[in-house]
């Protein structure tokens, strides 16, 4: 089995996660600039056997597809391109980014740390892996 990858695309930094070989741990894995995400996936993916991409699919409230869903679509295209053997599903992030703060403040980071975009992108991107496993 390959690992599932999990991916919280942002305009400036998209956090990732991946599971274990067996798909059943989700841990994050970092935070890179978007600009060298598809660089980054690259090297990865010659290390690692990635089985699926997961990508979050932000919504408003009404279940309509958010602003950010604009940047979303060109960047899966290129992932597809890119990666064409390696499917893509999309699960739902609506109120990751919330969670992943509540996650941080819930663990004893200080005020200081929990200003750390780059680590809530890492866990937004790892509640999305989390949740898609807890489906399967």
């Amino acid at each position: 089995m390959g690992r599932i990858l999990a991916i919280d695309y942002g305009l400036k930094r998209t956090g990732i996660a991946v599971t274990d070989e067996l798909q059943i741990i989700a841990s994050g894995l970092t935070t890179v600039l978007t600009n060298d995400l598809i660089s980054f996936l690259k090297d990865y993916i010659k290390k690692e056997k990635v089985e699926l991409f997961l990508i979050g699919e932000p919504k408003q409230m009404n279940n309509s597809p958010s602003e950010s869903e604009a940047l979303i679509i060109p960047f899966i295209k290129k992932l597809d391109n890119v990666f064409p053997n390696i499917p893509i599903k999309r699960v739902d992030e609506r109120f990751t980014s919330k969670m992943a703060f509540q996650t941080m403040i819930d663990s004893g980071l200080k005020k200081n740390q929990r200003k750390n975009k780059a680590l809530i992108d890492e866990i937004s991107a790892t509640l999305i892996l989390q949740s898609y496993l807890y489906s399967k």
